[in-house]
């Protein structure tokens, strides 16, 4: 099966400052290698054959880095905003895009199987999937439950909520592109709503793997420390 994945490399890293004011986040060094080598890597592994780099800041760093992706043995284009898009608009610009392909950040540190999320995807028929993985939240305070004429009725210590959250990995299909608009910037959001209102919601797959976002400093410090140690669990060799 021929597999195709858009990366969306193009944003500003704001949260990852002053790091990002030399490099752009997805050069960011994780171990021996950028952020988005690992996922190009991780990827070609997978069995995707072609990559496509949403860029816009600092662009020309990761076209000098990357190429054409003849070093990896795999075709790396690219597709340039001149204006920032948000996470779905870039796909607009993207003309030769199959009926069928993954879009995900080129921030992720994870040992999610993209072969495997992808075929899912296409087997299921799905319009849209988003990996998702269950977060822990710890609330720093005593939770007060109240009920009429603010009587106390229960109290929590610091209590734990779980959520899910999106993971910034993605299949999109064909039909959930149409609803994108031209021009002007468009979020996954925005995607996920109108979908919604279309009566054509996207599937949620849960992961129970391993999975980080470098965007966050602490985050990042976290991803460098435990690369090393987990390297076999992200990269072949």
């Amino acid at each position: 099966m021929s597999r195709r994945a858009v990366i969306l490399a193009g944003g500003m890293g704001t949260r990852l400052r002053p790091y990002t004011v030399v490099l752009p986040k997805p050069l960011m060094p994780i171990g021996d290698y950028p952020i988005l080598e690992v996922i190009i890597r991780q990827l070609i592994s997978g069995g995707f054959q072609h990559i496509t780099l949403a860029v816009n800041h600092q662009a020309e760093l990761i076209r000098a880095f990357f190429q054409d992706g003849d070093k990896w043995g795999v075709r790396i284009d690219y597709s340039l905003e001149d204006e920032p898009l948000g996470t779905m608009g870039p796909l607009r610009l993207i003309k030769d895009l199959p009926e069928n392909f993954l879009v995900m950040n080129g921030d992720i540190l994870t040992d999610l199987n993209y072969a495997d999320f992808h075929d899912a995807h296409v087997r299921d028929g799905n319009i849209f999937t988003i990996s998702s993985k269950t977060r822990q939240h710890r609330i720093d305070y005593g939770v007060l439950d109240t009920g009429e004429a603010g009587l106390l009725t229960g109290f929590r210590e610091k209590p734990t909520a779980e959520y899910k959250v999106s993971m910034g990995v993605y299949m999109v299909s064909s039909t959930a592109v149409e609803h994108i608009p031209q021009g002007g910037a468009y979020g996954f959001d925005q995607l996920m709503l109108d979908l919604l209102a279309a009566g054509k919601p996207a599937t949620v797959r849960d992961f129970a793997g391993y999975w980080l976002d470098i965007g966050r400093p602490d985050d990042y410090a976290l991803a460098i420390e435990q690369f090393e140690s987990m390297r076999s669990r992200f990269l072949n060799g």
